[in-house]
This record gives C-alpha cells, structure tokens and sequence, in this order.
C-alpha cells in the first residue's frame, strides 16, 4: 500500500488529506471518506487502509481544516475539548464540504493512480448527510454513496431535500440505538426514498449504538455488526465501481 499525506487547495485554504492505494494494478476507483466529529486520526486512516487493500484509492480529509490543522478528541491535548468538537462540528454544514469535494475531485481528476470515472463516497456519523448530499449534489460522477450511523439524514434542510438528483446507489446503516437517530427519523427516510424510487437500501442493525464500527469506541463497538458494515461497503462498491 502507498500511503501519502497531501495538501489539496479549496476556496477556503489548504485541506490536510490522507490518502492511501494499492501500489500495483492502477488505476483504481476512488473512494472519498468523510471523518466522523472526533477527528482525524490513526483509526480513521486504518479504515481507510483496510478499504484501499480491496482495491480502491481511498480520499479521507480533514473536514475541519478552516479552523483546525488538527484535532482529535481522543489526543489527550487538553485543548482538544468535547466544547471543542462541538464547536466544530457547527462549523461546516453541506454547501461547505460539497465546496471540499469539488476540490478532491480535482485533484483525482490529476492523479494517474486514480480511475476518477469510478467514484464512490461514505461518511461515518456527522458526515453521513455530507456523504447522502455529495451522492445528490454530483449525479453525474457518483456512483455509489453510503451513510453509517448518519445524523441529520431526513428532515427540513436535510439531503433528503434532493435525493430525487442522485443516481447512485445509496447504502444507509442505522443503528438500533441512537439517540442521534431517532428511530423515526429512519422510517421518514425509509419511506421518502421508496416515495421517490431511489435506488437505495436502509438497514438497521439490531442491538447496537452509535459507533459501532469503531473499535476504539469502547462499549460502543460491535465487531459483529463492524464486520457487517464492511461486508457491506465492500459489496456496494464492487457493484457500481468494480
């Protein structure tokens, strides 16, 4: 695998980007992903990793580089604060990070060890909408596009709004118990997107929380359903970007 931490320019200054691939057999189908709201860190770029061994060039950007090169929850900087991530957290909102993406974009469009005519997304928890607004906002470039454990995904302002636009296959994985996710923000979206004909799956994994995908995430982790998600993941992007 090559490994590499890039700079990428955007309207708003310079993104801090991990991003990793196979060395051998390019180019490969690009996978952009979003980091959930306690920052970047090894963990996320681990994930990262286990997706490009399959076989994709995995894009995953520091969403709060306007105000913060770094930041992670977990760091044990005392600067580094839950107030903090909130803060941040309320920085962004769609139309910053589709701005994020058409900067990514240009700059795989560049890369001769990426096959941007094959693009995917997903985003873990803050940024499942980001992931389900990017899917909406570029019918004509992604192909497939997954939420886990997304908040704000259906409701007034939502990216549900326009789910109508996108053209990809959208893969969203709830879990049974979070208080982020209501269990009645989930049937809204389950019912919008059969309303409308999307192509699109809602899935709900029983018995577990918010974060369950994150081995560092304590009680919170369920390697069971973790290894669901990416049974999942795997099987969606193979379809539409293989």
């Amino acid at each position: 695998m090559i490994d590499r931490d890039i700079d990428i320019t955007t309207p708003h200054g310079v993104m801090n980007t991990f991003v990793t691939h196979p060395e051998e057999d390019g180019p490969h189908p690009v996978v952009l992903v979003y980091m959930d709201a306690p920052g970047m860190r090894e963990e996320l770029h681990d994930m990262a990793r286990r997706l490009g061994t399959a076989g994709y060039y995995v894009v995953l950007p520091n969403l709060y580089y306007r105000d913060a090169r770094e930041f992670c929850i977990f760091s044990g900087d005392p600067s580094d604060t839950r107030e903090r991530m909130w803060e941040l957290m309320a920085s962004l909102d769609d139309e910053l990070v589709l701005s994020d993406t058409a900067a990514m974009l240009a700059y795989v469009d560049t890369d001769p060890a990426a096959d941007a005519t094959r693009l995917g997304c997903m985003g873990y928890c803050m940024s499942g909408p980001y992931s389900f607004a990017v899917a909406c906002a570029y019918p004509d470039r992604i192909r497939a596009a997954a939420s886990l454990y997304g908040i704000r995904l259906f409701g007034p302002g939502s990216p549900a709004d326009r789910a109508g636009d996108a053209t990809a296959e959208l893969y969203f994985a709830c879990a049974e118990f979070d208080e982020w996710v209501p269990a009645e923000m989930v049937d809204g979206l389950e019912r919008h997107l059969a309303a409308i004909g999307a192509d699109a799956r809602v899935e709900r994994y029983p018995g577990v929380h918010h974060g369950f995908a994150f081995p560092g995430r304590g009680a919170a982790y369920d390697k069971p359903a973790a290894e669901r998600h990416w049974e999942r993941l795997h099987s969606l992007f193979a379809r539409n970007l293989g």
